[in-house]
């Protein structure tokens, strides 16, 4: 068996490709640092499974799935992100993916969601299994692209555009258009509207 991990920052991606290496010496472990390479991977040998990340440049790790699944719709795909927002963990499920972890997890919990999705199941972490069964999906985030929706939380963080830009390998002025495009979708008129509205959706947590 083999599985291909996609992850664009190379110490985080070696990091775990060692872990997963040392654990499970019986699978090999090939790695890809953007969404195209994954692609390209896969088209010279398909992986028994993908571990993707969300953040990736260029082609986002969302749409990478729903390609990947277009092609191979027996792919199986875990998401191992940094994001815990219920609106990306309830794409990465309906672009097709089988688990959802965030890089929180003990390293016991990704072997162990790697071998329950190998054998065939599905894997969500306990706290976003709980909270993905109690939460109403808000209807305002169905129109959105993955894109779209990633910048939109990214905002609504309080994260800077040239931050965005930077993050994404993206330039200012598609982040300005996205934002333009989202004011417009979620009928709100500034970015301090935009924070708001992250938080009176979920999104956003906002501490103590």
């Amino acid at each position: 068996m083999n599985i291909l991990l996609v992850d664009d920052h190379a110490v985080v991606r070696q990091g775990y490709a060692s872990l997963l290496r040392a654990l499970l010496p019986a699978i090999e472990v090939r790695e890809a640092a953007s969404g195209e390479e994954a692609l390209s991977r896969v088209q010279e040998a398909v992986p028994h499974l993908v571990i993707m990340d969300f953040g990736l440049p260029g082609i986002s790790g969302l749409e990478t799935t729903r390609r990947l699944r277009q092609r191979l719709p027996q792919l199986r795909v875990l998401f191992f992100s940094m994001h815990d927002e219920l609106p990306l963990v309830r794409q990465a499920l309906e672009a097709g993916a089988s688990g959802y972890l965030t890089k929180s997890s003990a390293p016991e919990v990704l072997i162990e969601a790697v071998r329950r999705i190998l054998d065939g199941h599905a894997y969500i972490e306990q706290a976003l299994a709980t909270e993905l069964a109690y939460t109403p999906r808000d209807q305002r985030l169905k129109g959105m692209t993955p894109r779209e929706l990633e910048i939109f939380l990214m905002l609504a963080k309080g994260t800077p555009a040239r931050l965005i830009a930077e993050q994404l390998s993206i330039s200012s002025k598609t982040v300005s258009n996205h934002l333009t495009l989202l004011k417009s979708k979620l009928q709100v008129s500034s970015h301090a509207e935009l924070v708001h509205l992250g938080i009176d959706m979920g999104v956003v947590r906002v501490a103590g």
